[in-house]
C-alpha cells in the first residue's frame, strides 16, 4: 500500500479551492436548482474533509469558505419572499462524542448549574418550507430558499392535504408562522416513480429531489397529483412559547402534523437512545430520515444561547452512520481466490461509512475499472450496506490534480501467468496450485457453511501451510495434538481443541459438502439443488467411488436439466468432476475419514415448490440457517438477494436495505410468524 504523504501547505491550498468550487456547485444545485447530483452523505462528506484542512491549516480558512456561509439564491421564476425570521440550517454531528461535545460547549454559555432537557426528533429528509397563517387562515406557503429570502408556492403547498387551509382551534393566534418540512412517504414515492416510468419520464432519484420538484411546477396540477406530505416542527414567528414540547403539541392542535417519532428527552443519556431507537427503525417507518434533530426544549434558554454563523446553538442534527462517503484512492492491489480469479482492491483513506471505519472497496474487475475510470489517487464515492465490502460507484473528476495514475492488470501474478479467458471479465492466475490460491480453497472449505471448523481461521491456515504441514484440505484430516504444539499460538490445550474439531467436523451432509469443494459457480443454494435432486440416486454410507462415479456419468446436458443450473454452471461441475487432481483429492478426504450422512430426498410437490425467498435481519426464534432448511424441505428456494423474480421477503430485527429494494419492486413481505405459519 502507497503511505500517505504529509500534505505540503501549497497542496492543501490547491485542495481547499478545488473542494471549495466543488462544493459550492453541489450546494447551488441543492439549494437553488433543486436537482443535486449526489447524496446528502457525498455532500457531508466532502465538507467534513474540508473542514478537517482548515482546521490543520488556519490561515487558509478564507471567508468565501462553503463552511463559513450559506450558499443559495431564491429562484426567478416564483415571486420572492423575505422572511419573518432566518430559517437558519442547523450544524451536524456524527457520533455521540461529537454530541457530548455539543453539550458542553453550550453549557459553558450558560449560568453555572443549568440544567437542560431536550426535545429529539427524526430528521427528514425533504423540504424545507414556512406556512403564514393570518386570522387561522393561510395566506402564504414559501420555500427555505437562502435563509432569508424563499419563493412564493402557496397554490403548490395548498395542494397538500395534511396542511390546513384554516388552522382548527380555539387559541389560533392572529398571525403565526410555522416552519416543517415538504416530503414523501415511502410508499408514495415508489408509486410516483412507477408512474414516471408508465409514462416514458425520467424517475426521480430519491424522494427529497421529488419533492423539491413537485413543490416548484408552476403548474399546481401537477403537485396535486403526487399525493406529498408536510409536518411542522417550529414557529417562525408571530408567538412564543415555552418550551419545544408546547411548540409541537401546539401544532399538533391546530391541526398540523408533527414528526410521528419524537420525544421529550430529560438529559444526553435518553437522547442518545432515542437515536440508537430510531437508527434500527429508519428503513422501517415508512419515509425517509437520515438523523435525528435535538433541541434545547426551554425555548428561552434556545434564545439566550443565540446564533453562530448559519446554525442555531441550541440545535443540532445527529446525523446516522453514512452509507455513502468519499475518499482517496492511495493504491490499487489484486487479491486471489480460490478459482484462481484476480479481484482488483481499492486501498483508501480510512473513512468511515455506515457506522464503521474502511480502507478498502472492492473494484471487482477489469471492466468495472474503465467503465469508472477510476485511477490511482482519485477522490471516489463509495458505498456500503451492513457487512458488506464497500464499493466505488463514482469518481469526482474535477477534484483531479492531473498526477492520477491509471492500474493495468499485469501479467504476471506471484510468479504465475495471469490470462483473461474469453468471454469473461475476471482475470485468472495459470497456476492453480498457486500458494495464495489453495490457502483460499482452505479457507472457504472450513468456512461455517461448509465443514465449519472452529479455531481455523487465516493465519493459522496459513501457519500450517507454512509449517509444511499441510498442502491441501485433505491434510487437515491427518493432522495430530503432536503436529500442533510445536507450533506458534499453540499450547495443548489449543492443539487438543483444534484436532477435536477436525475430527468433529469429519461427519457432514451432502449439500456442505459439495459447497466445501469450492467448485466455481457452485454456492450454496447450488449445492442444495445437487444434494437434493433424484438422478444421482446415491447409495449410502457415501463413498468416494459411488460419489464420483455419479458426478461423473452425467453429461453437461443432464446437469443442465437440474432446476436453476444454466450452461455456465453445468460446464464448470463437469469440468471440475473430470479433474484428475479433483479426483484424487475427494478420494483422499473418503480415505481420511470423512463420511457424508445420510439424507431422504423429497421432492418439492408442496405449495412453496419454486418460489424464491431472501431473508433480511435477526430472526427470534429461528436461526438464519434453521429458517432456510424449513424454506427449503417445503421446495422453496433461499437467495441472497432481492430481484424481480423473488416471491417472498422475509424480515425479522432490524433489515438492511433488502427490505427497501422488496417494497420498491412490490413483493411480499413477510414476518417471522407468517415464515413458521407458512412452513
Amino acid at each position: 500500500m502507497t503511505n500517505r504523504k504529509t500534505m505540503t501547505k501549497d497542496e492543501a491550498k490547491k485542495r481547499i479551492l478545488k473542494l471549495h468550487d466543488t462544493i459550492d456547485d453541489y450546494r447551488y444545485r441543492y439549494h437553488v436548482l433543486d436537482d443535486p447530483t449526489v447524496s446528502d452523505e457525498v455532500y457531508d462528506s466532502l465538507t467534513r474533509e474540508l473542514r478537517g484542512l482548515e482546521k490543520r491549516f488556519p490561515d487558509l480558512r478564507f471567508k468565501n469558505s462553503p463552511t463559513e456561509r450559506v450558499c443559495g439564491k431564491a429562484l426567478d421564476k416564483f415571486v420572492k419572499v423575505t422572511h419573518e425570521t432566518r430559517m437558519l440550517s442547523l450544524a451536524d454531528v456524527f457520533s455521540f462524542e461529537e454530541l457530548d461535545a455539543w453539550e458542553d460547549r453550550i453549557l459553558k454559555l450558560l449560568p453555572v448549574g443549568t440544567s437542560l432537557d431536550y426535545y429529539a426528533e427524526v430528521k427528514l429528509d425533504g423540504l424545507a418550507g414556512s406556512l403564514t397563517y393570518d386570522n387561522g387562515e393561510l395566506v402564504r406557503g414559501a420555500t427555505r430558499g437562502d435563509g432569508r429570502v424563499g419563493e412564493d408556492v402557496t397554490e403548490n403547498l395548498k395542494t397538500i392535504h395534511a396542511i390546513p387551509l384554516k388552522l382548527r382551534g380555539d387559541n389560533v393566534p392572529g398571525h403565526i408562522v410555522i416552519r416543517g418540512e415538504v416530503f414523501f412517504k415511502t410508499k408514495d414515492f415508489e408509486k410516483l416513480n412507477r408512474e414516471q416510468e408508465k409514462k416514458g419520464e425520467p424517475v426521480f432519484a430519491n424522494p427529497r429531489n421529488a419533492a423539491a420538484g413537485s413543490i416548484r411546477q408552476l403548474d399546481p396540477r401537477i403537485a396535486a397529483s403526487r399525493n406529498l406530505s408536510f409536518v411542522g416542527f417550529g414557529i417562525g414567528g408571530g408567538v412564543n412559547f415555552k418550551t419545544s414540547v408546547e411548540v409541537h403539541e401546539r401544532i399538533k392542535e391546530w391541526g398540523i402534523p408533527i414528526v410521528p417519532y419524537g420525544k421529550h428527552c430529560k438529559n444526553l443519556d435518553e437522547v442518545k437512545e432515542f437515536c440508537v431507537q430510531m437508527e434500527k427503525k429508519r428503513n422501517r417507518i415508512g419515509y425517509q430520515i437520515d438523523g435525528v434533530v435535538v433541541t434545547v426544549n426551554n425555548v428561552s434558554l434556545f434564545d439566550e444561547l443565540g446564533v453562530v454563523g448559519k446554525a442555531p446553538r441550541g440545535a443540532i442534527a445527529y446525523k446516522f452512520p453514512a452509507e455513502k462517503a468519499t475518499t482517496v484512492i492511495e493504491d490499487i492491489i489484486l487479491q486471489v481466490g480460490r478459482t484462481g480469479a484476480l479481484t482488483p482492491v481499492a486501498l483508501m483513506r480510512p473513512v468511515q461509512v455506515a457506522g464503521t471505519v474502511v480502507s478498502r472497496a472492492t473494484l471487482h474487475n477489469e471492466d468495472e475499472i474503465k467503465r469508472l475510470d477510476v485511477r490511482i489517487g482519485d477522490t471516489v464515492v463509495i458505498q456500503k450496506a451492513g457487512d458488506i465490502i464497500p464499493d466505488v460507484i463514482e469518481v469526482i473528476k474535477r477534484l483531479r490534480t492531473g498526477k492520477e495514475k491509471k492500474f493495468v492488470f499485469p501479467k504476471e501474478f506471484m510468479g504465475s501467468k495471469v490470462v483473461r479467458r474469453e468471454g469473461e471479465v475476471a482475470y485468472y492466475v495459470e497456476d492453480k496450485n498457486l500458494f495464495a490460491v489453495q490457502k483460499e480453497r482452505i479457507i472457504h472449505f472450513v468456512s461455517r457453511k461448509a465443514f465449519d471448523i472452529d479455531g481455523l481461521g487465516e493465519k493459522i491456515v496459513e501457519q500450517l501451510m507454512r509449517e509444511g504441514l499441510i498442502k491441501d484440505a485433505a491434510d487437515l484430516f491427518t493432522l495430530t495434538e503432536d503436529d500442533l504444539k510445536s507450533l506458534n499460538r499453540f499450547a495443548d490445550k489449543s492443539a487438543m481443541n483444534l484436532v477435536k474439531a477436525i475430527r468433529e467436523a469429519k461427519e457432514i451432509s451432502l449439500a456442505r459438502f459439495i459447497f466445501a469443494l469450492g467448485i466455481r459457480h457452485v454456492g450454496e443454494e447450488t449445492a442444495v439443488l445437487l444434494s437434493q435432486n433424484g438422478m444421482f440416486d446415491f447409495q449410502y454410507p457415501i463413498s468416494n467411488k459411488n460419489f464420483l462415479r455419479n458426478f461423473q456419468s452425467l453429461t453437461v446436458e443432464q446437469l443442465e436439466d437440474v432446476p436453476d443450473i444454466g450452461p455456465k454452471v453445468a460446464r464448470s461441475i463437469y469440468d471440475y468432476f473430470h479433474d484428475q487432481d479433483v479426483v484424487g483429492f475427494i478420494e483422499r478426504l473418503f480415505a481420511r475419514g470423512v463420511r457424508i450422512k445420510s439424507h431422504n430426498i423429497q421432492p418439492a410437490t408442496n405449495s412453496l415448490s419454486g418460489k424464491t425467498f431472501v431473508l433480511t435481519g435477526t430472526l427470534e426464534t429461528l436461526t438464519r440457517d434453521e429458517a432456510k432448511e424449513k424454506i427449503r424441505k417445503m421446495g422453496g428456494k433461499i437467495s441472497s438477494s432481492v430481484s424481480k423474480s423473488t416471491d417472498y421477503v422475509v424480515a425479522g430485527k432490524d433489515p438492511g436495505s433488502k427490505l427497501d429494494r422488496a417494497r420498491k419492486l412490490g413483493i411480499k413481505i413477510m414476518n417471522e410468524k407468517e415464515l413458521l405459519k407458512t412452513v
